[in-house]
């Protein structure tokens, strides 16, 4: 069974694929590469608004 890209929607066995499942979820989802998956998350802004907060000293 070929497994599509979610970002690209090629066959990820003809990569090297990377494979990513939220934080208690059970769904994974396949990227042909980290060039997909990065590309995903600058499209759909996952980082938008995220960040650590760090006090100096």
């Amino acid at each position: 069974m070929a497994t599509p890209c979610v970002y690209c929607d090629s066959r990820v066995e003809r990569h090297d694929p990377v494979y990513v499942r939220d934080a208690g979820d059970d769904e994974e989802r396949a990227f042909c590469n980290y060039t997909c998956l990065a590309a995903h998350i600058d499209e759909a802004a996952l980082t938008t608004g995220a960040c650590c907060e760090w006090p100096p000293g």
